[in-house]
């Protein structure tokens, strides 16, 4: 009998398991969904923002062996362009002697410890209908008052600061797929056909926000050097340390949208 019991419950057991892990793989959601409250007004935006293109290299033969020749990741896309731009004559190469020569003190790479959707990082406009004394409903719609300039940036000073934001902005870009940009404008006379009705004896209010990335996480900074010894170059990065940041980084041409309605104004 108590066999029996055993072997029932070891099925009952392999039977639920797969079910289980199924709804629970269900459940996991997208957290860079654009949720159904959020439209895209690149087509409708009066002020045509330009593309934001991520700055992305890829590096030379010679700066992948640079590149290959240090334990020190380095991600940072204007460092590798300067890599890219270097050239080591033979003639360096064959005199067999030591040579260093210094490139600067460089944001290597970024490391990141958390990205983020606020969907109302900044309220850009509101539209208002008084319908208190409408024989019927109103429909309610989205248009720009004024033209509204959405920034972004870094939450805090750092070195090299330029650079840093390009190697964020990177990372972000690809976690999200979202179209990001430092700096957004929405262009006044901007409308979206999606309306919200209005009741009698109510007043509607439609809220506009732009949204933006919460980018968080470490940069590693150091001395790099070129060095050329016996024939043979590399880099030496020295005096390596980190520094924690932040950045708030728009989504280019979305807004989200809140509606409410009241009995009364304010």
């Amino acid at each position: 009998m108590k066999r029996k019991l055993c072997i029932a419950l070891l099925i009952s057991a392999f039977l639920l398991t797969p079910y289980s892990h199924t709804h629970a793989k269900d459940k996991t959601e997208n957290p860079y969904k654009i949720p159904d409250s959020a439209l895209s007004i690149s087509k409708e935006n009066t002020y045509k923002n330009g593309t934001q293109d991520l700055p992305y290299l890829h590096p030379s033969d010679l700066a992948q062996e640079f590149l290959e020749s240090t334990d020190e990741e380095i991600t940072n896309p204007d460092l590798i362009r300067l890599l890219n731009e270097s050239h080591v004559g033979n003639p360096l190469l064959g005199l067999g002697l030591r040579v260093s020569v210094y490139l600067g003190e460089w944001p290597l790479a970024y490391e990141s410890a958390g990205t983020e959707v606020n969907w109302q990082y900044q309220k850009v406009n509101t539209n208002y209908l008084d319908n208190r004394g409408g024989s019927g409903p109103a429909q309610l719609t989205f248009a720009q008052d004024q033209q509204k300039k959405v920034t972004g940036g870094l939450t805090a000073a750092i070195p090299n600061s330029e650079a840093v934001r390009k190697m964020m902005m990177i990372h972000a870009g690809e976690k999200t797929g979202l179209p990001l940009s430092f700096e957004t404008i929405i262009g006044q006379g901007t409308r979206k056909n999606q309306t919200y009705n209005v009741s009698t004896q109510q007043v509607g209010y439609l809220h506009s926000y732009a949204p933006a990335i919460l980018e968080k996480g470490n940069v590693t900074y150091g001395e790099v050097y070129v060095v050329v010894k016996g024939g043979k170059k590399r880099l030496e990065v020295k005096n390596i340390t980190q520094q924690g940041i932040g950045a708030w980084i728009p989504v280019q041409d979305y807004l989200s949208f809140t509606y409410m309605a009241k009995n009364q104004p304010g």
